[in-house]
């Protein structure tokens, strides 16, 4: 995955020889381009007269690529070592085998997730370890793996799903053959569960799963269960979640907001959202704080859930701002992502932030013009932005790419693989945890 950082300088890897690779640097303050210098691919180089006529090294340092197939998951790249294979470590297996429960769980706890896949069939006692509460606990209390992509589709009615780690920079294929066969679409992802709604029949149901125990369960049906745009949030502080149903108009009637808690296994009531003309059906989720676009009146419409009421803020949009979707930050911030420009040629991608307390859109980034071309080529071309953790995903409907913005480090870069190909895909930021209960 190439990086490129935005805003002020971009780098650009390129090879300079079979063996090395040249990073320049290109910096927007109009010096010139710095080369670093080159780095060196650990592998080793035959130099010897046979070797060059064809030969093949077989050094221990040479590269190898590995193609391994996990239980449960296929890998869909390869995994590339460098690193020299040093065959003298002995590995004990008297010793080995006797590591305490405790340890064993320790260590286990920190593996990746989607590598955990393969090491339940190392032996009864590993596999076992992994569904047990003591593991389990350990897993809830290291680091996440860090955040991933989940491209959700349908291949003839059966339900394909890919996870992207950005950590190990890898596609996985997970198996979602565990779900029941309903005509249904992608909610989204928090804490490690998945949300689905749609038909069942002519009934709407709601379910969450978790992807990595293949667990799933039907909510409740709410008190007025009519489709709507819902959306999940997972409190792992008290290992619960709330499905938040926004206010709606069916037909003549106006549907109140309903929040589903997994505590009380219910559906509850709240406030009916005041009569909004509301510009985009995306919402975004911030700090206890749900948001939406309106026109009229013109700004957000905001939803305490710890207070149950709604609220207008009048935070007026940029000029000349084609299409808009509110993404969620981590510490209240809230960012407002879209295109500029009434003609193909002058338009432009931006990222704005909300100043809570003027209520007022700041810009603090801009897409560079080449990768706004390349991810948009058409002016009316159709693009969906989610993001999470200060991460804003950016993917076309038609050239079936990704590109990923850290707003932190203010970095662009392309998302590798062919797992958004597809035009009829649902993709939402997804958190891989073993430990994220469905109750």
């Amino acid at each position: 995955m190439d990086e490129i950082g935005g805003g002020s300088s971009e780098s650009v890897s390129a090879m300079a020889s079979p063996r090395s690779v040249i990073t320049y640097e290109y910096r927007d303050e109009g010096c010139c381009p710095r080369q670093a210098s080159p780095i060196r691919i650990c592998e080793s180089r035959n130099t010897s007269p046979m070797g060059r006529v064809g030969l093949r090294n077989t050094s221990p340092s040479r590269q190898k690529v590995v193609k391994t197939k996990p239980r449960g998951l296929d890998e869909e790249t390869a995994s590339t070592f460098g690193k020299s294979i040093h065959c003298d470590v002995q590995m004990e297996d008297n010793i080995w085998a006797m590591l305490p429960e405790d340890l064993l769980n320790e260590i286990l706890a920190r593996v990746p997730p989607f590598m955990i896949f393969r090491l339940r069939s190392v032996c009864k006692r590993w596999n076992a370890i992994l569904q047990d509460n003591s593991f389990l606990k350990f897993h809830s209390q290291v680091p996440s793996h860090g955040p991933c992509l989940l491209t959700f589709w349908k291949n003839s009615q059966t339900p394909q799903c890919s996870v992207f780690s950005l950590p190990l920079k890898t596609w996985y294929r997970v198996p979602f053959t565990f779900l029941p066969q309903w005509a249904f679409w992608l909610v989204g992802s928090s804490g490690g569960l998945v949300c689905f709604s749609g038909l069942d029949g002519l009934a709407f149901k709601t379910l969450v799963c978790n992807p990595l125990t293949q667990t799933w369960r039907t909510l409740p049906s709410m008190h007025y269960n009519h489709q709507r745009q819902l959306i999940l949030v997972v409190d792992r502080s008290d290992r619960s979640f709330k499905v938040i149903a926004t206010s709606d108009i069916f037909g003549d009637k106006s549907l109140p907001t309903e929040v589903y808690d997994s505590k009380l296994d219910r559906w509850l009531v709240h406030q009916i959202m005041p009569a909004v003309n509301l510009c985009s059906s995306k919402m975004a989720y911030c700090d206890s704080r749900l948001y939406l676009e309106t026109l009229s009146p013109l700004g957000l419409m905001m939803y305490s859930l710890d207070k149950g009421y709604w609220e207008h803020i009048p935070a007026k949009f940029p000029r000349s701002l084609l299409d808009g979707y509110l993404v969620a930050g981590t510490q209240q911030r809230l960012f407002l992502v879209g295109r500029i420009g009434l003609y193909s040629t002058l338009q432009s991608m931006r990222i704005w932030e909300l100043d809570h307390t003027k209520n007022m859109w700041v810009e603090i980034s801009r897409m560079p013009p080449k990768y706004f071309r390349a991810l948009l080529r058409l002016s009316a071309e159709r693009f969906e932005c989610f993001g999470q953790d200060n991460l804003i995903c950016f993917t076309s409907w038609n050239q079936g790419k990704g590109l990923l913005y850290d707003v932190d480090k203010k970095v662009w870069s392309w998302i590798a693989g062919c797992a958004l190909q597809s035009y009829n895909s649902q993709v939402c930021f997804y958190e891989p945890r073993f430990d994220a209960s469905i109750y």
